[in-house]
C-alpha cells in the first residue's frame, strides 16, 4: 500500500480516447505580501473514458482555469487501465495515501455507486457502475482520490494472477 506505482500497471495513451474530466477539488491558497494577500489555486481533476481507463492530475496556477488545464494535462499523463467484470470490479481491494484509506468492494448489478464525492468521481470516470466503498481516516478529497487510484492500480484479473505467479488457478 502507500504510493501507487504506474510502472506496474502500465500507462495508457490518451490519443483516440473519448475522455471526460471532472474537477474534484479546487483549493485556494493565500500568501501574505506587503500589499495584502495574494491568492493562488490548485485543482484536482479525474479523467476517464468510462470504459476502464482512468487517471488523476493535480495542477497549480494563479487563476482557476489554468490550474484546471494543468491538472487535466497531468491526469492524461497518469492514466491507466483497470480490469472490469461487467459493470463492477473483479475483487475487493484497499488503497492508501497519506492518512486516507479507501476500501472498494464489487457490488451486485443495480446497486449503483455507493461512494462519497471524491471516490464517486474516480469510479464514474473509470466506468464502474456498481461498487461499494468506504473511506477511513482523512477525508481530504485530494488524498482520497490518490488512495482510490492506489486501490484501482492493485486490481488484477484471474489471468493476470496466473501469469504473475506462473500457476494455473482452477
Amino acid at each position: 500500500m502507500g504510493k501507487f506505482d504506474l510502472k506496474s500497471v502500465g500507462t495508457v495513451d490518451p490519443e483516440g480516447l473519448n475522455l471526460s474530466d471532472k474537477v474534484v477539488k479546487i483549493n485556494r491558497c493565500a500568501t501574505v505580501v506587503k500589499g495584502g494577500k495574494r491568492f493562488s489555486f490548485s485543482a484536482m481533476v479525474v479523467v476517464g473514458d468510462g470504459n476502464g481507463v482512468v487517471g488523476q492530475g493535480f495542477g497549480k496556477a494563479n487563476e482557476v482555469p489554468p490550474a484546471v488545464e494543468k491538472a487535466v494535462k497531468d491526469a492524461k499523463k497518469h492514466m491507466f487501465r483497470i480490469p472490469l467484470r461487467g459493470q463492477t470490479l473483479p475483487h475487493e481491494v484497499r488503497g492508501a495515501f497519506g492518512s486516507s484509506r479507501v476500501q472498494v468492494l464489487p457490488a451486485a448489478p443495480g446497486t449503483g455507486v455507493i461512494a462519497g464525492d471524491a471516490v464517486r468521481a474516480v469510479m464514474e470516470a473509470a466506468g464502474v457502475k456498481d461498487v461499494l466503498t468506504k473511506v477511513y481516516g482523512s477525508t481530504n478529497p485530494v488524498n482520497v482520490v490518490k488512495a482510490t487510484m492506489d486501490a484501482l492500480s492493485q486490481m488484477r484479473t484471474v489471468t493476470d494472477v496466473e501469469r504473475l505467479r506462473g500457476v494455473k488457478i482452477a
